[in-house]
């Protein structure tokens, strides 16, 4: 099948960037590394971003509020006047340094947020030491844009203590819940009062000490530096990020769905971090001593020295555990019996295919007798390094196949939680429902356009189609969304609308020498925003997104968490329409709308979901109480809006989905595997979102069978 040349897409997105290749190809004179760092981002922003503030005064400041929101968000570390000092010293500093000079800032605020850390670190043991008074009228504020930073010590230990208060009621009132569950239980240990203070003051102290641990594990100057070129690359746009090495590598598996490792699921405990189950066939596996329950106590790499695990989180120790094709990882583990084992492995490829690949299954509607596909896709994954990695918009076009082979009457795409990913194979994929044509249009920092097509004659799946999305469905998905709509392809189905992400992204790594290179880069990565995309339509997605023909409430509709609720988000805009032919369409989408507003105005579960969703927001956006009375009513209170949410969001009837015929047996050699594809089909057979998708694609296939029978003459009674 012909396809779009991947080298065009590639010319498209960097066409801008190469404007000024040549003013970083001078070689930097010999500086300190960050520095070095610093320099590059400055002219691959001011240079290459797809609209760049300018780096002066105004943008430090900002760089510089958002660096201390990144370490202090709770405002309960830094005293105002550590902050009006440090803003006076270094707050307009900041575009100095990014144009050559000596980096101080990041250092001199790190410093003092250490000191800040290590006294609270104090204060945390001496204010654990002593009961607390649950009986006492006292509010915390939790949300840190409500507050100033304290004036004085005894305000910021003051607002330390309501903290270290608050988690300690949490784990007193869970607690006292426990020992009345459990009233009248032969082998339940009934505990009074004073010693439940004690435990839930003890369970904080283990929290707490999380904080810490981690700080003195992960806060080092790099780690540090790393954060603040982080906050100068997103205050540019949400969108534009700085990655360290190791980041990098883990972003890139996460888009291609495949790494290099040992083949283990790791959670973190109060133990450590503790190994949960085994792929079949991994380096873990034939090692023969790893087993689900052990603790990975040290992670060495070769002949290095091994690193202490103690205070890491789960994505800290990935990050260590992976690493390239063959090279070796040394575990030292601590078995449930407390015996010590040393185990070299050699890392081999792992896919991870149960939850980044797309999947299909097939959904026997009872209530039509219609069979409806569904594919979930969390991504739009490439292997961009690996010409034989897998491609989304193949796997999907392989699931689709699957799906017409066995005779589905419509499909379902799931994009739900989508974040996007490779421009490239949205296109392709819309390319598998549509017969040739513009797919999304590009622009550039020069504002020129291009729009990127489907140049491939003939649909593979031409029946009903549905999308499913959410608020958190984005970029790429948002794409997609606004192809199948603005052809009239399909439904979209979902909130209001989607995330609002419209712009295009591509990773630059630093070099020293060439100022920036596409492989791997020592010095770290920017992920940058180089373009803007839009619809064919013309519309922007930015800020926006694509708005749901049929719209089903959500639970986080009203939470601030879409695109146009950051300040540094880029604006809005239209550009012209591209030329394409709509899809002769055998669905009324007017009457589809009107069928499923009928539906919801009978359904009570969705009207539930909307008020007690915009309860719980307001709710959250206040004080909480530390008296004991006033937060057992709070809680019994937000208790009940969310047990009526939980109760209505599973379907009373369940679907009946499950695998293809030919794939039933698919993850039989894999326990684990088959244990979360069963746990995937529950999930679906009880999805009220699904269900109501359900219903709408019932419509359009019945419109469907109505078109098909006109077109051939048969009469319908």
């Amino acid at each position: 099948m012909k396809r779009l040349p991947f080298l065009v897409i590639i010319l498209v997105l960097f066409i801008s960037f190469f404007t000024f290749n040549s003013s970083l190809a001078k070689e930097v004179p010999p500086i300190g590394k960050y520095e070095q760092i610093m320099r590059l981002v400055e002219q691959i922003l001011t240079q290459g971003h797809y609209s760049p503030q300018p780096i002066d005064d105004n943008f430090s400041k900002k760089v510089f509020n958002r660096y201390i929101e990144m370490l202090d968000g709770e405002k309960n570390l830094f005293l105002k006047s550590d902050i009006d000092l440090l803003n006076k010293n270094f707050g307009s500093r900041i575009d100095d340094e990014l144009k050559g000079a000596p980096v101080e800032s990041f250092k001199a605020i790190s410093k003092v947020f250490a000191d800040r850390v290590n006294v609270a670190s104090q204060w945390s043991k001496d204010i654990l030491s002593k009961p607390f008074d649950f009986t006492t009228i006292e509010e915390i504020v939790q949300d840190g844009t409500k507050l100033d930073f304290s004036l004085n010590e005894n305000e910021r230990k003051d607002r330390w203590r309501k903290k270290l208060k608050y988690l300690a009621l949490e784990r007193y009132v869970d607690l006292h819940d426990e020992r009345q569950a459990n009233k009248g239980k032969k082998d339940y240990a009934v505990k009074t009062d004073v010693q439940f203070e004690k435990d839930a003051r003890i369970k904080t102290d283990t929290i707490i000490n999380r904080f810490f641990n981690r700080f003195k594990v992960k806060y080092t100057e790099d780690d540090m530096f790393n954060m603040f070129v982080d906050a100068i690359a997103s205050t540019m746009d949400p969108h534009t990020e700085f990655m360290p090495p190791q980041d990098k590598r883990y972003f890139d598996e996460a888009m291609s769905g495949s790494f290099y490792g040992i083949g283990a699921a790791l959670q973190y405990t109060d133990a450590g971090i503790k190994i949960t189950s085994v792929n079949v066939g991994s380096p873990a596996a034939k090692s023969g001593v790893i087993q689900p329950g052990d603790l990975i106590a040290k992670v060495a790499q070769g002949d290095d020295s091994a690193v202490d695990l103690f205070g890491y989180m789960v994505q800290d120790a990935v990050k260590l555990i992976r690493g390239k094709e063959g090279s070796t990882v040394i575990l030292t583990i601590k078995k449930p019996d407390g015996s010590i084992k040393v185990v070299k492995l050699k890392r081999e490829k792992i896919e991870n295919d149960i939850d980044t690949f797309a999947r299909s299954a097939i959904i026997k509607d009872s209530a039509s007798h219609s069979n409806i596909g569904i594919i979930y896709l969390p991504e739009f994954y490439a292997a961009f390094d690996d010409a034989n990695g897998r491609r989304s918009y193949l796997d999907v076009e392989k699931e689709v196949k699957k799906l017409m082979a066995d005779k589905v009457d419509g499909i379902i795409l799931d994009l739900r939680n989508n974040g996007g990913g490779s421009l490239y194979d949205v296109v392709q994929m819309v390319g598998l429902f549509i017969n040739q044509g513009p797919v999304v249009q590009v622009k550039d920092r020069n504002n020129r356009p291009t729009i990127l097509k489907d140049n491939e004659t003939g649909v593979l799946y031409s029946g009903p189609l549905a999308v499913l999305v959410n608020e958190f469905s984005a970029s790429a998905s948002e794409i997609f969304a606004a192809a199948i709509q603005d052809y009239g392809r399909g439904v979209i189905i979902g909130s209001t609308s989607t995330y609002g992400k419209g712009t295009v992204q591509r990773n630059i790594g630093l070099d020293a020498k060439n100022g920036f290179t596409f492989g791997e880069s020592e010095l770290g990565t920017l992920k940058l925003t180089l373009q803007k995309f839009y619809r064919i339509n013309g519309g922007s997605t930015q800020l926006k997104g694509v708005e749901s023909d049929i719209i089903l409430p959500s639970q986080i509709e009203t939470l601030k968490l879409r695109e146009k609720d950051n300040e540094d988000a880029l604006p809005y805009d239209e550009i012209s329409k591209a030329s394409f032919k709509k899809w002769p369409a055998s669905f009324d989408l007017k009457a589809i709308q009107q069928e499923s507003n009928e539906r919801l105005a009978q359904n009570s579960a969705f009207a539930i979901i909307k008020d007690n969703s915009a309860w719980l927001s307001r709710e959250n956006d206040k004080s909480y109480s530390l008296n004991i009375d006033d937060y057992r009513n709070e809680k019994k209170e937000i208790k009940e809006k969310v047990s009526q949410i939980e109760a209505v969001m599973k379907l009373k009837n369940r679907l009946n989905v499950s695998l293809l015929p030919n794939e039933q047996n698919k993850y039989a050699d894999d326990k684990n595997k088959q244990e979360r594809v069963k746990a995937w089909l529950k999930s679906l057979s009880e999805d009220i979102y699904l269900g109501q998708a359900v219903r709408v694609m019932d419509g359009m296939i019945n419109m469907e069978n109505v078109a098909k029978n006109n077109s051939s003459g048969v009469s319908v009674p």
